[in-house]
């Protein structure tokens, strides 16, 4: 995409929220154009991250909210032995950082999986603007659950499910995700490996690629390395055990 038109190009830096194309997945969805306006005023865009780069790191002292504009992030957390456990994937349009709002410090890191952009929202100035505007506080509140919605269906799935429903559940969340950002819910590509999949869902990354193999000779889905194509979506949710 050409950076030559800045109302639909993600890595423009003169792009607002109001002009944003992820609004309607990001915290601008409540807003009316004035109220858009404020929160613009305090967003922060920095320069894209390169792959492997950390947005943040766990311990480090919170400050700040960030709506991913581009590309997509891993967040994952490292016990005392070094052991590290990747506790989510962000992709464009969702919120990350919200960690560290009760302690003030991150209990997680966040890393860049591909080149990637945010938008850094000060927390500061979040919590005052959201006291001045009820709409963004709800909509901000409205993503906290989400959050603790997402993570309470991970602890189910984690607990409960075969390799196979754990894999299929992953790609169901990835198409449904990238529907909501008006891109295909059928062809997309993973930025994230085998092994950090296996790391989020408690799978070796020999039995994630075992899984995608059967699912590919049933036909369930296309695999090319990272690309994917989801052949039979309806046989996808019976694998997920999704009704």
């Amino acid at each position: 995409m050409s950076c030559a038109e800045p109302k639909r190009c993600h890595h423009n830096q003169l792009v607002n929220c109001g002009d944003c194309r992820l609004g309607p997945l990001c915290l601008p969805i409540a807003l009316n154009t004035a109220e858009i306006d404020q929160l613009d005023d305090i967003v922060k865009r920095g320069r894209p991250l390169g792959k492997g780069e950390h947005l943040f790191r766990q311990a480090e002292a919170f400050g700040a909210v960030y709506a991913v504009r581009s590309g997509s992030f891993k967040a994952y957390s490292t016990s005392d032995d070094g052991t590290e456990q990747v506790t989510g994937f962000y992709l464009p349009g969702e919120i990350l950082g919200m960690d560290g709002i009760s302690s003030l410090k991150h209990c997680s890191s966040a890393v860049a999986l591909e080149t990637s952009t945010v938008c850094e929202i000060p927390f500061g100035r979040l919590e005052e603007l959201s006291s001045q505007l009820p709409s963004l506080q709800r909509r901000f509140f409205q993503i906290m659950g989400n959050e603790i919605t997402k993570d309470q269906q991970m602890l189910t799935l984690l607990g409960k499910n075969s390799a196979e429903e754990r894999v299929a559940s992953l790609l169901l969340s990835i198409s449904s995700r990238n529907h909501h950002r008006n891109l295909s819910p059928t062809r997309f590509r993973l930025s994230m490996s085998r092994a950090e999949i296996g790391n989020y869902m408690g799978l070796t990354v020999e039995t994630v690629s075992r899984v995608f193999s059967r699912l590919q000779k049933q036909e369930v889905i296309g695999v090319d390395n990272r690309e994917v194509e989801i052949l039979d979506m309806a046989r996808l949710k019976s694998v997920a055990n999704v009704t």
